[in-house]
Formats: C-alpha cells, structure tokens, sequence
C-alpha cells in the first residue's frame, strides 16, 4: 500500500474531497458513518466541534496508523442550527428564512492520528449575507436540486452563489472545509509543507518529529 493511502478523509462529500485534493494531499475516502444530533441547549460550536472528533475517531478506530481528517459544517440562523432539507418544501422554507438576511456557516475540524498520538481540533466561522429573495426566485432555485443535501439548502460553489450578497470569512469553508486552517492542521501535523510556491506533500518520513 502506497504512503498516500494513509491519509484519510472522513467524509462522502464531493466538495470536500474537490477541496483537499486541490491542495495536492494525496488521501483517500472512508466515511464515517456518524450521523450526530445536537444535544439539548447544546451550542452550535460545541455541536460540530464534537461531531467532527466523534467522526473522526469512529474511522481512527479502525485505521490507527492512519491520519484521519473530519469535519461537520452547520448553518446557523437566530440561534438555530439548518441541517440538510428533507425535502424541497423544507429547503424553499429554509432559503426564505434566510433571505435578506446574515447567517453563520460553522465548521468543526477535527485531525488525528492515533499511533502517533495526535488530535487537533478547531472551528471556523464564516458570516454570509443573502440578498433579498421573491418566492419566484426561491421556488426557482430550489428546482435547481443543489439544495437537496446541502446544509442551509444551498451551494455557494454552484447557482447558489447568485443568492449571497457578501462573506465575511473563508469562502471554502462555506463550501465544506475552511483550507486555510486546514492546511495549517496539515502542516503542524508534518504532513505537508508550505512553501513559497504553496503547500506541498510532506510525506510520512519527511520533516522532524
């Protein structure tokens, strides 16, 4: 097995895997299985800070040697945690409580290693602003079916972009993984370097440690 197969990703999502792969990480897929829900009076930070490590130790368990990245992404809105729509009623319902208004998109990042020893944890917040909706253009949109099993009902990468009027933070980390602390995580953990020409694959034998 080549040196890249133990680097892991915890995560089915194609935004993320598109994300890390930019970066030129080699890793591969092995998705948790964990599906959280938040616990009572549970803060949204709290929430996806533990959902992130309690992913990434469920896939660490079975791939000790392996560094393991993990993340849960929430969008939050008045206090309140939008998860995925269950259907596209759910999704216009979301998109129109979002509308005109600002809303935080917050990130739970978890890497770790359990044969070295490792485990960092971190969260980012992004502040995005929706431009003001008519439910023609809501009604459209979700029709589109980028919001079906997106958090918040939409994809900033895609049509979604046309709803935002402003960010305030990392752009990626609306997408599903904030690459600049990512990339630091990665760094701290000998995994890569960065460089002049941006961050490079450290390897396994590479650096101190």
């Amino acid at each position: 097995m080549v040196p890249s197969a133990r680097m892991i990703l915890a995560s089915e999502s194609p935004r993320r895997r598109e994300l890390l792969a930019a970066v030129g990480v080699p890793f591969r897929v092995v998705p948790s299985g964990v599906d959280e829900i938040p616990f009572p009076g549970e803060s949204p930070a709290r929430f996806v800070r533990r959902a992130a490590l309690d992913k990434g130790e469920a896939v660490a368990a079975l791939h000790p040697s392996s560094f393991v990245l993990s993340a849960d992404t929430i969008v939050v809105a008045d206090g309140r945690i939008l998860g995925k729509p269950r259907d596209r009623a759910e999704a216009r319902r979301m998109l129109s409580r979002l509308a005109g208004r600002e809303h935080r998109v917050v990130t739970g990042i978890c890497l770790l290693c359990r044969e070295r020893g490792f485990r960092e944890l971190g969260t980012e917040v992004t502040r995005v602003r929706f431009r003001p909706l008519t439910a023609a253009e809501v009604a459209a949109y979700a029709r589109t079916g980028e919001c079906d099993d997106k958090a918040g009902a939409y994809a900033a990468q895609g049509a979604g972009m046309l709803l935002i009027d402003r960010i305030a933070g990392s752009f990626s980390n609306v997408v599903g993984l904030p690459m600049t602390r990512v990339v630091a995580m990665l760094a701290r953990a000998r995994l890569i370097r960065v460089t002049r020409s941006g961050p490079a694959w450290y390897g396994y034998a590479g650096g101190p440690r």
